[in-house]
């Protein structure tokens, strides 16, 4: 029986005889069901029709993402360390040719993954790479296709490997989680943050949302609270959640300049434009 996957979100659902009736992800405020209705497919459609094309930003860090785009569209972030390469959030398509490239560059000791809305397919990247996926404890409620291979974690930062950290920043979902890995950018850190500090389409400053396509903002008090568990780690770069959107330089500044614009956006304060 083939394991449905959801074409909005990514989501793949246990194997069954039928589609589900519908996507738990995608029935919640922060997705949606496209206006045409649910849709379906499996990983055996999509790879009569899908790529996945690698990108390297910088020595270790390699972006992954699938083309033509598929559900949310997000890329995974290859990070590799002395220690064994991490699989940072996860696209729903896989198939031979990203087994083999991976494999070559070193396989994968660990998958993370920021949220549910990229859980995607976790549970085949898992067995394709013989290797644990870590999920934050608070978003196992979340998960719709459980799997001997899941980690969940606890607590507001769990280290993965020397030097690489999964810090729970909450906000757009409880567990939400970042990335941080000392070694990156020539040893000034980096920071994978998925959509849970999201890079504007300037690059230039950081937002934060409970639901995106829904346009939910956040609460001062989650975004302060993302700021404090950024706070004791240092990095230059930030990579989000597609290609393109990275800031390079700069980055903790930069957050922490987003963080005060934010809070003082949303509570009217905010300088009018040119002053």
């Amino acid at each position: 029986m083939p394991a449905f996957i959801c074409t909005a979100c990514g989501t793949q659902y246990p194997d069954s005889a039928s589609p589900p009736t519908q996507c738990v992800i995608c029935e919640e405020e922060r997705q949606y069901v496209p206006p045409g209705g649910q849709g379906w497919t499996t990983l055996a459609a999509l790879r009569g029709s899908r790529r996945n094309a690698f990108h390297q930003y910088e020595p270790g860090v390699i972006g992954i993402g699938t083309e033509p785009g598929f559900a949310i569209g997000q890329r995974a972030v290859l990070v590799q360390t002395p220690d064994g390469n991490v699989l940072w959030d996860c696209i729903a398509f896989i198939d031979d040719a990203t087994i083999t490239l991976i494999k070559a560059l070193g396989s994968l000791k660990a998958i993370a993954i920021s949220h549910p809305h990229f859980y995607t397919t976790n549970a085949e990247w898992s067995r394709a790479f013989d290797c644990p996926v870590y999920l934050h404890e608070a978003d196992r409620a979340w998960v719709q296709n459980p799997h001997a291979g899941i980690e969940y974690w606890s607590g507001d930062t769990h280290a993965l490997m020397d030097g690489v950290t999964l810090i729970r920043c909450g906000g757009h979902f409880p567990g939400g989680a970042v990335l941080h890995s000392a070694g990156g950018a020539g040893g000034r850190g980096i920071v994978c943050s998925g959509d849970i500090i999201t890079v504007t389409t300037d690059r230039k400053w950081f937002t934060f949302m409970r639901s995106y396509p829904n346009m939910i903002p956040l609460s001062q008090r989650e975004v302060e609270g993302i700021a404090k568990a950024m706070a004791p780690f240092a990095f230059e770069t930030v990579y989000g959640h597609y290609f393109d959107r990275t800031v390079a330089r700069n980055a903790k500044t930069v957050l922490e300049k987003s963080v005060a614009r934010y809070i003082a956006n949303i509570n009217g304060v905010a300088r009018p434009e040119g002053t």
